[in-house]
């Protein structure tokens, strides 16, 4: 029981960490002359870094509220694990974690798949998707997992 509690903690980890990294990272579209996320289009014309904020439209401010809200509620997600696994009755499910988690991982693709979407109005035909990008498409199925192991774990003493 003590590996599958320390699988499944470091399973929703992983999740939260590669959902700080993609958010973070100025790396969702990348160019050979720069880079754009979440927050800042950054670019190198000359030898020279220039950067500004990423206000295209209402639909990046949509994708940044979501990213954070995935965060905020996988935080929420393992805080509440942790005080369900020292109260919580033997035999009880985590469903609220699970909950939690779940909506994380709601959060993070509704945000991805917006990004993906709206993102052609914004994004050059010769830019590609970078590696935050990606981190965020791999953080949605880690989040989901682990969300639905919760719903479906027992406590046992």
């Amino acid at each position: 029981m003590l590996l599958l509690l320390l699988g499944i903690i470091l399973l929703h980890l992983a999740g939260l960490v590669l959902l700080f990294i993609s958010t973070i990272v100025s790396a969702w579209v990348v160019n050979p002359t720069g880079s754009s996320d979440l927050w800042l289009n950054c670019s190198t014309p000359n030898g020279g870094t220039h950067c500004i904020s990423a206000t295209a439209g209402e639909w990046i401010q949509a994708v940044q509220a979501l990213m954070i809200l995935a965060i905020v509620f996988s935080f929420l997600s393992i805080f509440l694990f942790f005080c369900q696994l020292f109260t919580l009755q033997k035999g009880g499910r985590f469903f609220l974690t699970g909950i939690f988690q779940i909506l994380a991982s709601l959060f993070v693709m509704s945000g991805a798949t917006i990004y993906t979407v709206r993102s052609s109005d914004w994004v050059h035909k010769n830019d590609s998707f970078g590696f935050a990008y990606i981190l965020a498409w791999v953080a949605f199925p880690l989040a989901l997992v682990s969300g639905l192991i919760y719903v479906v774990l027992r406590k046992r003493e």
